[in-house]
């Protein structure tokens, strides 16, 4: 990555968050503030039983939850389109997939969410699962995925897609998106190169360390390698770097937010401390 590359991309993660955050400010403050008449009209009984701040803390963090819902395809969106030149967020493919595949794509999810009698429940190997959908045939059927970023590089030439997770996922939404990337890469003729499972960040440090239960149903999230996690993600649709540049970018809006929120939506000055809780 070029030195002006990182310069803009980390602009354009600037530009995403803060947008974000400004909007959520102006909903809590000025659009829809906490009014604790109300709250006392409405819910007298929890009024009388528990302290207004912990509705005014819920009340803003249901206003900043939906909106933050599509923070991480709009942050790579942004990312990639500066470092590959083109991508998309959710792009409908269409392609042909052969009947025999399509059935073949259900059989191993069926096979790894339902445990056979008498047998251990099956194992996912990204590797083996994809071999033996693609020796499938039969009849061409259209099918069309919609995947949440679709990158089509200048740089490599080559096409990407990509399934973005939070860091904790839940087990259906990670059957889908299995779905999906077996799916795209049984088009024939192919639509994209690759197909990946990506999570934004690694809550628990290194990927080998990775834990949650949920995915590792659907994924060796070890050792696939359609599996991306935190920086391995940041890197191939940013190049080297973009990592540590969307770190330091999140964690400068992040003193400059949370300062925010407590002087001017919770009317206090900032806890000892404060400026010490920082994405790693």
């Amino acid at each position: 990555m070029t030195k002006k590359e990182e310069q803009k991309i980390g602009e354009g993660i600037k530009r995403v968050v803060s947008e974000l955050m400004d909007r959520v400010m102006n909903k809590v403050l000025v659009t829809d503030p906490f009014i604790k008449e109300k709250h006392h009209s409405s819910k007298p009984l929890y009024a009388a039983l528990v302290p207004d701040e912990i509705f005014k803390g819920s009340h803003f963090e249901r206003r900043f939850v939906t909106p933050f819902g599509g923070v991480w395809e709009k942050l790579a969106h942004v990312v990639a389109n500066e470092f590959h030149g083109h991508c998309e967020m959710g792009k409908t493919i269409t392609g042909e997939v052969g009947a025999e595949r399509l059935r073949r794509i259900q059989e191993v999810l069926n096979r790894l969410e339902h445990k056979k009698k008498g047998k251990d429940k099956q194992k996912p190997n990204w590797d083996v699962e994809l071999k033996y959908i693609l020796e499938g045939g039969g009849k061409s059927i259209p099918t069309s995925v919609v995947c949440d970023i679709y990158i089509e590089s200048k740089k490599t030439k080559k096409k990407y897609a990509f399934e973005i997770k939070a860091p904790l996922p839940n087990s259906d939404q990670t059957k889908v998106s299995k779905e999906k990337m077996f799916k795209l890469l049984a088009m024939n003729p192919a639509k994209v190169d690759y197909a990946f499972y990506a999570l934004a960040y690694n809550p628990y440090g290194k990927k080998e360390d990775y834990n949650w239960s949920f995915p590792m149903r659907w994924f060796d999230m070890h050792n696939d390698e359609s599996v991306l996690i935190g920086n391995e993600f940041w890197e191939l649709i940013g190049g080297k770097g973009t990592y540590k540049n969307f770190i330091n970018e999140i964690n400068k809006l992040g003193l400059e937010y949370r300062e925010r929120i407590y002087k001017e939506f919770l009317g206090i000055e900032p806890p000892e401390g404060y400026k010490d809780i920082k994405l790693q």
